[in-house]
């Protein structure tokens, strides 16, 4: 053995801590797929969304989607411990094991299951059960290392949390939440595919064919370039629809182009630390995104309020 397999043989013993359970947890991934449910349960109602529902609602998908994370963990442990971006987690480094992080999963299957069928409405579990053995299972475990359009594939169950949202509050999965759902689908591929370019020498070491690794950056910056287009069109749908207004309308054109300026500099220029950055910007413009969403939804009922 080598002194990093040494390294992590030793730490086989080590008592599991919160902390790793809660990076099993992936949480600054789930507070944005949280976030994005909580975007459906506002959207889906004209006032304020009933406390209840909303209350038991997010914690039932906040949890569901940390027993994904806590599977995504689990099958992609191996891969996870050749590359860089990822050898420093709970289990390449032995501070859990595949014991502890099957159980720990099971329980926030269960209890994420329990709370939205108790609290919530069977339609909300349904869709949530599926979301969550779409991405921890068919997409972690098949379609990763199937094709190069792995995240696009996938990226249905990615995209579910604001449908899950809206069927929390509502009972009914209506096309508002469809759009919703449409426009982190379309996000999906341009934001991972960024960060795939940068990491593209991990995931070649993995053996996982991402984009940048069966085809190559020119390649992947012209799909990207593409998805981002296509998204900034999606994003107008909200205003042509008649869901948002002018306010929305507003910030999505300018938050899409920046992320247009964005999209097309991965094409001319040579800087290594922007696909980083675009990757990040991603997450900065869907956050965006969503807020005015909100903003959108609520400031019309406060002037109104006010006025009257």
């Amino acid at each position: 053995m080598n002194a990093h397999t040494d390294g992590i043989a030793a730490t086989r013993t080590a008592q599991a801590t919160w902390r790793d359970y809660y990076e099993l947890g992936k949480p600054r991934i789930v507070m944005l797929i949280v976030f994005t449910a909580m975007v459906g349960m506002f959207l889906a109602v004209p006032g304020m969304v009933p406390l209840r529902q909303f209350i038991f609602a997010t914690i039932g998908i906040g949890l569901a989607a940390s027993c994904a994370s806590a599977i995504n963990h689990l099958l992609d442990r191996r891969a996870d411990a050749a590359m860089f971006r990822t050898r420093h987690r709970p289990l390449p480094l032995g501070h859990v094991t595949e014991r502890q992080v099957i159980v720990y999963a099971l329980i926030l299957c269960l209890l994420s299951m329990s709370i939205l069928l108790v609290f919530v409405n069977w339609l909300t579990a349904a869709l949530t059960f599926a979301s969550l053995i779409g991405y921890a299972v068919i997409y972690t475990g098949f379609l990763k290392r199937a094709s190069p359009q792995n995240i696009v594939i996938g990226g249905v169950a990615g995209a579910a949390p604001p449908v899950l949202g809206w069927a929390a509050v509502t009972d009914h999965v209506a096309p508002g939440a469809l759009l919703l759902c449409l426009i982190i689908f379309v996000w999906t591929p341009p934001h991972f595919w960024a960060l795939a370019i940068h990491r593209r020498e991990d995931y070649a070491k993995a053996n996982i064919p991402m984009l940048p690794v069966t085809h190559g950056v020119p390649y992947t910056v012209m799909h990207i370039i593409l998805y981002t287009i296509l998204l900034v069109v999606v994003s107008v749908l909200p205003y042509l629809i008649g869901m948002s207004g002018l306010l929305y309308l507003a910030g999505a054109l300018v938050f899409g182009g920046a992320f247009l300026v964005y999209a097309f500099a991965l094409r001319f220029s040579s800087d290594p630390s922007l696909p980083m950055r675009t990757f990040r910007y991603s997450i900065v413009y869907l956050t965006a995104l969503f807020i005015l969403l909100l903003l959108d939804h609520y400031v019309p009922l406060i002037v109104h309020a006010v006025s009257a």
